[in-house]
């Protein structure tokens, strides 16, 4: 049993991974609608090195099966490249069973590693990044308080490309409200377009917490979509993205419909799943609010 501080989080295709916690809590930790690591036990830090050691040393004698490891918490790419080196290569070194590592990545973080340094974490068996890019919008991402622009955020994700990492990139359904709602879709689908990922979700913006600290940074000028607007906002995103192989998944609990199929070959299908739910809503299974959440 390793020793997490919880709570610990992880992307649901990571749920037979081995969860390995290099960090504590998350670098930025400053987006309005983020909850994940607001508890005070979550204060950001990098986890001692012996401590990360013993648990890759306890972890190689587990009898429980696993294949994947998966970095904690928000963003372990925050760490200097000495130490992820030496994090893989312990990982390598002690469980050579092990096919891929993952981790979180905020795209800040990637500012100060070069394409040669992440195609060498790739080498090591890194193998996909997460990255929430939220939005495409600029303006949008300034109200959330997510310290990114679209043009950082591309340069993350095509610096990843190059070095011949995957990417799971991650687009927040509603968080612009009704009023940024068009510009949030354009400017996300723009951005999916040139950096063309290989899986992409999207996510349906929530407040199991409370909307106030969202609210407050668009000085509670923000209106959230309904569930038609929803479908309206994900239906022209959909429509605008130019992907050529791309997983796509809106299964998440968060949504009310789950979707999933290859762009751009399944596009059209998704739109007129969505058109159903639109139009003829007592044709499809939509999910109840009981079942929707984080």
């Amino acid at each position: 049993m390793l020793n997490y501080i919880e709570p610990v989080f992880r992307p649901p295709s990571e749920g037979r991974s081995l969860i390995l916690q290099v960090t504590n809590g998350c670098s930025w930790n400053n987006c309005t609608f983020c909850e994940m690591y607001t508890q005070e036990q979550k204060k950001f830090r990098a986890r001692k090195e012996e401590e990360i050691s013993a648990d890759i040393e306890q972890a190689s004698k587990s009898v429980i099966p696993f294949e994947k490891v998966f970095l904690a918490d928000g963003d372990a790419m925050v760490l200097p490249m000495r130490r992820l080196v030496d994090i893989l290569t312990q990982i390598k070194d002690k469980m050579p069973w092990v096919k891929r590592v993952s981790s979180y990545c905020l795209p800040r973080n990637l500012r100060k590693k070069s394409v040669e340094d992440l195609a060498l974490l790739n080498s090591l068996g890194l193998d996909i990044l997460y990255v929430g890019c939220e939005s495409g919008d600029d303006e949008v991402l300034s109200l959330v308080n997510k310290g990114e622009t679209y043009a950082s955020q591309k340069d993350a994700l095509m610096k990843l490309k190059a070095a011949g990492l995957r990417t799971s990139v991650m687009i927040l359904n509603g968080l612009g409200g009704t009023k940024l709602s068009e510009q949030h879709a354009k400017q996300s689908a723009k951005l999916m377009n040139e950096c063309q990922p290989d899986y992409l979700s999207t996510l349906v913006v929530s407040f199991p917490l409370g909307e106030d600290r969202f609210r407050n940074g668009f000085n509670n000028d923000w209106q959230p979509l309904d569930q038609a607007g929803l479908f309206l906002e994900l239906r022209y995103f959909i429509s605008q993205l130019e992907l050529t192989n791309t997983v796509y998944r809106s299964d998440h609990a968060s949504n009310y419909l789950p979707l999933k199929g290859d762009l751009g070959i399944d596009k059209d299908k998704m739109i007129a799943q969505l058109d159903m739910a639109l139009y003829q809503p007592d044709k499809v299974r939509l999910r109840e609010e009981w079942q929707r959440g984080l």
